[in-house]
């Protein structure tokens, strides 16, 4: 262990010596590196250089963990205050990597930053990374284009805008006319990734091995496999396309929800050619009030459309960053979302899908044995008394309403238990989880950040995945052979469950509601007093 700690050491100190005096030898694009070499060796050795900034910035973070956390007891504040801190330190580093590298660090940081499971320090330092990305020049996205689509660009398009209308980690958009006149979005992949992810993807599987060599309770393969088979998926764009069009399908009867065309004649791999769609970021509450479309709303529609997704559909676009979700101010209702970048999707086991909208009916009953029986199933044991904590915000034991704040004693309560967890702890449990719940947990951080940015309350998430958990269980949506008695049994204890859960829903709904009229009736109040306060000032 000794060794590995000099090892640790001396990579360090060889990354801060060859920053010192190379601050400026290592680019952070492969065409300010080395411009006179060929695309076919400017590629690995840029790779290179991306990987030895990489190894060194994890180096100097894992002897910042140590030489600061050193001989501190681990169950004291002191120790939690120098965790903060070089959890900050840490994240800033990193989040200097990612900018520097680029391409699929800044990806990898945004995916860290979506996971709720991380530290506060590193979700909040990485969030700047969604609006990190750079563009490429137009010359090589036209080489791209020729190349794909096997046309000069003036016999596909009327017009074709050179600066593109969106850029990020791996492909920028292009808005082009078509000859008969059709606006579309040109989605137009950055040249080299492939080469490009499997230095990169290879990279980041050496620094979790070597992470966890070193810090054994620390272990990241899960996260890495994660994100890797992500952007594999997102690398394809014939998928995304099918992708698309299978939750068009999906929503077909759904009014608020709109999914661009696909024009298949002008997609391949590396293009993906789109209706264009106008609107704004979902979380520009600026532009919604100036629309006055209500945010409130918003929130609603955009969280309903995720858990019938997730609950009933089973087929969950993983990637739902303010970015990819744009409000457009056309439709029959006022407005409607526009669902882009469907690239990163999760097809949920069937079995998985049941079992996870029988974890939303127990978290809703605050059932903890069914609870307990689902986290075996999941995988997670004993860990599944925290998932009320995860997903609703109240503990196991809680006495507070669904969609309150949990009391000033089970807070206190809830602090203590958590200080006997250790790193070790929380690894097993990330481990132990399936794909698919992982996947739900990141998209559902993204939701959250984005819904609390458009001021709703935690209520309407809640009524609107538990809505859609009970379709999901519904008997309509999983038909079984009729002939059964056992079956029969089951299906009415099922409609009876189902309208037990409805009712309580009922109820938690009619509380929003009172609220909202609450909140009326105390403007109101407040005007009328004010308006009363000025008549009788005038008067006297």
């Amino acid at each position: 262990m000794r060794r590995a700690k000099t090892t640790v050491l001396l990579v360090a100190a060889t990354g801060l010596t060859f920053r010192a005096f190379n601050s400026d030898f290592l680019p952070s694009s492969s065409a300010d590196f080395l411009p006179s070499f060929p695309e076919q060796l400017r590629t690995p050795i840029h790779g290179v250089v991306r990987s030895s900034r990489a190894i060194s910035t994890i180096a100097l973070t894992a002897v910042d963990y140590k030489l600061t956390l050193r001989g501190i007891p681990a169950d004291s504040d002191e120790y939690r205050q120098k965790l903060s801190q070089v959890h900050s330190r840490s994240a800033s580093r990193i989040r200097k990597l990612c900018e520097a590298n680029r391409g699929f660090y800044v990806k990898a940081g945004q995916f860290v930053a979506a996971l709720r499971q991380v530290p506060k320090e590193y979700s909040s330092t990485l969030s700047s990374l969604q609006d990190q990305a750079v563009p490429c020049h137009f010359k090589a996205i036209k080489e791209v284009l020729i190349r794909n689509l096997g046309h000069k660009l003036s016999e596909v398009f009327l017009s074709l805008d050179e600066l593109p209308i969106a850029a990020a980690s791996i492909a920028q958009v292009h808005k082009g006319v078509l000859k008969d006149h059709q606006e579309v979005a040109i989605k137009v992949q950055y040249p080299g990734l492939e080469q490009h992810m499997k230095i990169d993807t290879a990279t980041m599987y050496f620094l979790s091995k070597s992470l966890t060599w070193f810090f054994p309770e620390y272990r990241f393969d899960w996260l890495v496999s994660e994100f890797v088979h992500a952007i594999s998926l997102e690398l394809d764009f014939i998928q995304e396309a099918r992708n698309s069009e299978t939750t068009a399908t999906n929503f077909a009867n759904n009014k608020w929800v709109k999914i661009p065309r696909i024009f298949w004649d002008l997609t391949t791999t590396q293009v993906l050619t789109m209706e264009f769609c106008t609107g704004q970021k979902v979380d520009d509450v600026q532009f919604l009030k100036e629309r006055r479309i209500n945010p409130m709303k918003v929130a609603e529609v955009l969280l309903e459309a995720f858990a019938e997704m997730i609950f009933i559909h089973g087929f969950l676009h993983g990637d739902p960053h303010p970015g990819n979700i744009l409000v457009s101010p056309e439709g029959p209702n006022g407005f409607s979302l526009v669902l882009l970048d469907h690239g990163i999707y999760k097809q949920l086991d069937e079995g998985f899908r049941l079992d996870y909208c029988q974890l939303w009916k127990a978290l809703i009953l605050l059932d903890s044995k069914k609870l307990h029986h689902l986290g075996e199933r999941f995988g997670v044991g004993k860990y599944s008394r925290y998932f009320p904590v995860i997903f609703t915000g109240r503990t196991i034991d809680s006495k507070s309403a669904l969609g309150k704040t949990m009391s000033v004693e089970e807070k206190s309560n809830l602090k203590q238990e958590l200080k006997s967890l250790k790193m070790e702890d929380i690894s097993s449990f990330m481990e132990s989880l399936p794909s698919d719940f992982l996947t739900i947990l990141r998209t559902d951080g993204l939701l959250r950040s984005i819904v609390s940015k458009l001021g709703a309350p935690q209520r309407v998430r809640l009524l609107a995945y538990g809505k859609c958990a009970l379709y999901g269980l519904s008997p309509k949506l999983n038909p079984e052979s009729d002939f059964s008695v056992k079956v029969k049994l089951s299906r009415l204890k099922a409609k009876v469950s189902y309208l037990w859960l409805r009712l309580i829903l009922a109820v938690i709904e009619l509380r929003l509601q009172l609220g909202k009229v609450k909140l009326l009736l105390h403007t109101l109040y407040e005007k009328m007093g004010g308006a009363m306060r000025r008549i009788l000032l005038v008067s006297s």
